[in-house]
């Protein structure tokens, strides 16, 4: 059973499917926005308040619901498997006021991301391990960021990631089986 670990929504269930998703565990959800909020903090960052979490291969929702939770203002989800993305839009009723929300059917591979950058604050980027390739994808969005955006890369420990010369390694942090990359813009 997934619940929301944080926010005002704390403890919330949220609806799941067997197929298609791995969600991102409490563990890494809690370490992930400990670790964000500790930079904001530091560097005089606001991620919340008006501002914009992006969910990149976003699933059932839980990394943009739980921003969602801890205050942010808006939460824009990537996902392309309808059946997912019916429990997406449950979770999402289930959380968000209905502007605070918009699914995008869309493969990210071949995707423009043709949506406002401005008031983004964190980008989530969660793609089935070694099935892409990630480089491209963060080439695009590093062209399309603005300067306080921290991007959050989720990858095998066996993903090959190249990252783009213009984005900047904040941390790393290795779960298990999984890395969690931490970048800004240089």
């Amino acid at each position: 059973m997934i619940r929301i670990t944080g926010g005002k929504f704390k403890q919330k269930k949220l609806a799941s499917i067997n197929d298609f998703v791995r969600p991102t565990s409490s563990l890494k959800r809690e370490a992930f926005f400990s670790i964000i909020e500790s930079y904001a903090i530091k560097n005089s960052i606001e991620l919340y308040k008006n501002k914009i979490f992006l969910d990149l291969f976003a699933g059932i929702g839980t990394m943009g619901l739980e921003a969602i939770s801890r205050g942010i203002s808006e939460v824009i989800f990537f996902e392309n498997n309808i059946e997912v993305i019916n429990i997406l839009r449950k979770n999402c009723l289930g959380i968000c006021k209905n502007n605070q929300f918009k699914i995008y059917d869309e493969d990210l591979i071949n995707s423009k991301l043709e949506i406002e950058f401005q008031n983004i604050s964190v980008i989530y980027i969660d793609p089935p391990y070694a099935k892409y390739n990630l480089t491209k994808l963060l080439e695009s969005l590093s062209n399309k960021i603005k300067g306080n955006t921290l991007i959050g890369l989720e990858t095998s420990v066996k993903d090959n990631i190249i990252v783009p010369e213009n984005l900047n390694l904040l941390q790393k942090k290795t779960y298990g089986k999984t890395i969690i990359y931490f970048f800004k813009l240089s």
